[in-house]
């Protein structure tokens, strides 16, 4: 079971947006998804309407090790796709979790008793620096970092996101592994030209850097995303192809490139995905990845 988190210490960059996207379009694909809200404000855990209902969720999963599907899980109205849900309103797992001795390492400990039964978990985490957060950072194969393209959310990057990353750094010594770091350019206008600017400049400082990188694709700034979030529907099921005279790529063909960029390992699978007959992306997909 490959294991992604949404990171961001600024609110609004796009997290359970990318999340609730990338986790319907693999389950189209034919994967096995979990979906763990991890955010005291629980949207992921609404963004899909419900087809079983669940008592307990992300609270019991990391206060009590409770790890039982029948009581934990909660299947939603898209097949194979399910969810954890947040249940911490009062944020106590931050509390809990600072005084206990596996704090840090309470997920990844956690994450064996779900890897038979889902191919991905998709974590989505709330937007600022907590220990909750550093949690599911140590749990995780690879950091999703969604990132708008303004100076503020720039700056806000290395000193909150990536700061986080390097005080973690001690853990290798514990042999935890941190995860890879994938900074995702979202809500993107390519039109305006600090955008242009910033997006160079991203490129530019991590260009070789062993650690983080920067996607090949970019998630654009298109009203399909909040009609999907309305809908309650993944947004490559809202925008299968093209709108009439556009040049630029529908948002199934931008959510299945960077899919394959996460899991190139299930690219072939992503590429004949169909939904209600329509396959989900061009039979090039792959070579959509390193296409802006």
């Amino acid at each position: 079971m490959k294991v992604f988190s949404l990171i961001s210490t600024k609110g609004g960059a796009g997290k359970t947006t990318v999340a609730a996207n990338l986790s319907g379009l693999l389950a189209d694909a034919g994967l096995r998804v979990l979906m763990l809200d991890l955010d005291s404000q629980p949207t992921l855990s609404s963004y899909y309407a419900l087809s079983t209902g669940c008592e307990v969720g992300c609270y019991e999963l990391i206060t009590e090790g409770l790890t039982d599907t029948e009581q934990i899980i909660t299947a939603t109205v898209i097949p194979r796709l399910s969810l954890i849900v947040s249940n911490d309103r009062a944020g106590h797992l931050s509390t809990m979790l600072l005084h206990a001795a596996d704090g840090r390492l309470r997920l990844r400990n956690l994450l064996p008793a779900f890897a038979d039964q889902f191919d991905v978990m998709i974590v989505d985490t709330q937007g600022a620096r907590s220990v909750v957060v550093e949690m599911a950072v140590l749990a995780s194969d690879c950091a999703l970092c969604p990132l708008p393209p303004e100076m503020l959310a720039a700056r806000e990057l290395r000193r909150g996101t990536l700061g986080l990353f390097e005080e973690l750094e001690p853990y290798r010594y514990l042999g935890v592994a941190l995860p890879s770091v994938k900074l995702l350019l979202n809500q993107v206008n390519a039109n305006r030209r600090d955008t242009r600017l910033i997006m160079q400049s991203l490129q530019t400082t991590f260009e070789g850097d062993p650690h983080v990188s920067v996607c090949n694709t970019v998630i654009p700034d298109r009203v399909a995303y909040l009609n999907a979030a309305s809908l309650g529907l993944p947004v490559h099921r809202v925008e299968a192809t093209p709108s009439s005279g556009s040049r630029s790529r529908c948002a199934a063909a931008v959510m299945t490139s960077l899919a394959i960029e996460l899991v190139p390992e299930w690219a072939d699978k992503l590429c004949l995905a169909t939904v209600n007959g329509r396959r989900l992306a061009p039979a090039n997909s792959s070579r959509l990845a390193g296409h802006r």
